[in-house]
């Protein structure tokens, strides 16, 4: 057997299919095939039931895969070892994130791993929770931006700040002349939501409880209450059709700057004209009362994964980050 046939029956065990594995490996799904029943054969085991839309492991096979999956950890171990032996943060640090902070902190974050460490480039990919722990399971990525809570795998974890939240309401809503809000008071509104898989969308449930009858599998109108990214929502906020809960990174600065320059404006400290001049907002940024409600943004790699200084580097990379209004954690 070979690491190239290990690297196959890992592929097509996470797809469930043939031809995605083959995309996956980045080989024709015929060479693909004929690798693995050979490796069946060599074995006398079968690895894989195949039915006429599916693919699925045999419980043999589950085990044989999650075998093959920890011989490839080792094999890249290997690798890594001789590269940290030249220089170790050398080579790209493949690193997950989910969808609801990729946006707010990847561009500082890249422009301070650039300036820091140039010789490890950021590989990123955005996604789901879950199929970024997936991904760190299998050793697609090396290690995930993630907001708890989430399903204990035995990663390594490292906190990286609590961040909270703050309601976005449209700038002609009753509210907007509010310094402050509290949850009782959006349980009265119509709230936005992110639609079903995005672990913000939990968060925001956590608040308000009452809205988790605008799921996904909600009749009507109230699909129109889902959204596809916090950005999106935000446009929807601003059209008119309704609140939403926003991420501390996800308020803009400019949208702070002009709220704060208003309200000395409203005291007579500042130019009605140079107030007039700001680009205007359709959405007001209002934070809590009393309990803030907040997530936790953590740092999450497998124990297995032997690239230490990477792991620091990047942490180091994401502390030199602005991080507005949060509280950073060691």
């Amino acid at each position: 057997m070979t690491l190239t046939e290990l690297k196959y029956i890992v592929a097509v065990a996470r797809e469930k299919h043939f031809g995605k594995g083959a995309d996956a490996c980045h080989v024709s799904q015929p060479t693909l095939s004929v690798a693995i029943k050979k490796l069946e054969e060599e074995l006398q085991v079968k690895l894989f039931e195949r039915n006429a839309n599916e693919i699925t492991v045999t419980p043999l096979g589950e085990e044989i895969v999650r075998q093959a999956q920890s011989v490839l950890e080792q094999a890249d171990n290997i690798r890594e070892i001789a590269r940290r032996g030249k220089d170790p943060l050398a080579g790209a640090l493949r690193l997950g994130v989910i969808y609801t902070i990729g946006p707010y902190l990847l561009p500082d974050l890249v422009r301070q791993a650039i300036a820091h460490t140039p010789q490890m480039p950021l590989m990123l990919q955005e996604n789901f929770t879950v199929k970024l722990l997936e991904e760190l399971r299998t050793g697609e990525i090396d290690c995930a931006i993630l907001a708890e809570p989430f399903p204990d795998t035995n990663l390594a974890i490292a906190p990286l700040y609590d961040e909270p939240f703050m309601a976005a309401v449209p700038s002609a809503h009753a509210l907007a002349s509010r310094k402050s809000v509290t949850a009782e008071e959006l349980k009265k509104e119509t709230m936005l939501l992110l639609g079903t898989g995005h672990c913000f969308r939990d968060h925001v449930l956590e608040v308000c409880p009452e809205f988790a009858r605008f799921s996904s599998s909600a009749e009507g109108i109230s699909k129109s209450f889902e959204g596809s990214s916090l950005e999106t929502i935000k446009h929807m906020v601003a059209a008119g059709m309704g609140i939403t809960l926003v991420p501390r990174l996800g308020v803009p600065k400019e949208a702070l700057a002009q709220q704060a320059a208003a309200g000395k404006t409203a005291k007579g400290k500042t130019s009605r004209s140079k107030v007039a001049a700001e680009q205007p907002s359709f959405i007001k940024y209002l934070p809590f009362e009393g309990d803030v409600p907040s997530r936790r943004v953590v740092l999450a790699w497998r124990r297995s994964f032997t690239r230490y200084e990477a792991i620091a580097a990047l942490r180091n990379a994401i502390y030199a980050c602005e991080l507005p209004g949060v509280m950073r954690l060691s």
